[in-house]
């Protein structure tokens, strides 16, 4: 229902954020904001996120497609729902505003890498491992070396790899979040000057996130379409949902 010629685009982004294989998130949002752009009766987008987070990198892309959707076309306008956490936060923080329930779980901003490893099993069943090499770091994190075996350099270069990424994760909170360019508006929601207090890995409920700034408006994904209405000009009730198929 609703007026065919004032649109809004909505597109979910559930589960967790990859570009691999079957599951490529990116090239489907890509898709779907293209398919938007190129309509003029799309009047905003609202991406609907569900997810825990993902890839870096992934994230990354949806984040960069969703900023230059902004500059050139109209706003995209987020709604968090269940959880929006790690790289799920990472996309929303550049939206022009970000909704979110009073429950949804977010923040989670940070960054992990994990190994698992399995050298005291092959070791108990007499399994042992060959391994040729290029050079003394190559099998840094290798699921078959003792873990004494990580050298100091190893772990600053791992530690290195960590920081840089965290501090571009938050470089996207900082810069989507500014109150400046297509955020000048009343309706939105500075960070708070203690934000990166709690930048540091832990979850956050999103009334916890509004009070620090990380997102504008608490409520569900219909205060969302409603808002987004207003926002660009559409009669409440009036605007045609509608999605893409990429």
């Amino acid at each position: 229902s609703g007026d065919p010629e004032n649109r809004i685009a909505i597109i979910d982004v559930t589960g967790i954020i990859t570009s691999i294989g079957h599951s490529d998130m990116v090239a489907t949002i890509k898709k779907q904001l293209k398919l938007a752009a190129s309509d003029n009766r799309v009047k905003g987008v609202i991406p609907r996120i569900d997810s825990p987070g993902g890839e870096v990198m992934a994230s990354d892309e949806i984040a960069r497609a969703i900023r230059e959707f902004e500059i050139d076309n109209g706003p995209v306008i987020a709604s968090m729902g269940g959880m929006a956490a790690s790289g799920g936060y990472y996309v929303a923080a550049p939206c022009r505003y970000i909704f979110a329930n009073e429950l949804t779980i977010t923040g989670s901003i940070g960054v992990i890498m994990q190994s698992i490893n399995l050298h005291g099993l092959l070791d108990k069943v007499g399994v042992k491992p060959v391994t040729f090499k290029s050079g003394p770091n190559k099998d840094m994190l290798s699921s078959l070396n003792p873990p004494e075996a990580t050298t100091t350099e190893q772990k600053e270069i791992m530690q290195r790899f960590i920081d840089d990424t965290y501090d571009a994760f938050v470089k996207v909170v900082e810069e989507g979040r500014a109150k400046r360019g297509n955020r000048t508006e009343k309706d939105a929601r500075a960070l708070a000057e203690e934000w990166q207090d709690y930048a540091d890995g832990r979850i956050l409920t999103g009334k916890e996130a509004h009070q620090h700034g990380l997102v504008d408006q608490l409520g569900n994904f219909d205060d969302a379409v409603k808002f987004t209405e207003k926002f660009v000009g559409i009669e409440p009730g009036k605007a045609r949902l509608i999605k893409h198929e990429a």
